[in-house]
């Protein structure tokens, strides 16, 4: 996989968190790049939205195997990521799904 779709997909959440900061100026996400899974030898780009306030994350995982598949976990920077993640198609994240995504997990319930 080329660097292209986790840099796009990390444009599209920055967009979301953008969004999302406009309307909750006191928490502020942090959207992030990971290589440290290719660095490791497998196939695959992760992308993580972090809020430092509550240490929660949000992880997506994208597989050169699946490109048109996002792997994506709610879970916390201080612990592992659980072994399974929800799938969703790259063509149904957009800003608002991201937006939802953080207002859901950061401030409100957790999404189901």
């Amino acid at each position: 996989m080329t660097d292209e779709a986790i840099f796009r997909l990390a444009d599209i959440a920055g967009k979301g968190q953008a969004d999302f900061q406009r309307d909750y100026k006191d928490v502020d996400p942090v959207v992030g790049i990971m290589r440290s899974l290719r660095d490791s030898g497998f196939a695959a780009d992760a992308m993580t939205i972090d809020c430092l306030q509550s240490g929660k994350r949000i992880i997506c995982i994208l597989h050169d195997s699946t490109p048109e598949v996002v792997d994506y976990q709610f879970s916390y920077r201080d612990k592992d990521p659980a072994a399974t993640f929800e799938k969703i198609a790259l063509e149904e994240l957009n800003a608002s799904q991201f937006y939802a995504w953080m207002k859901d997990y950061f401030i409100g319930a957790e999404p189901s």
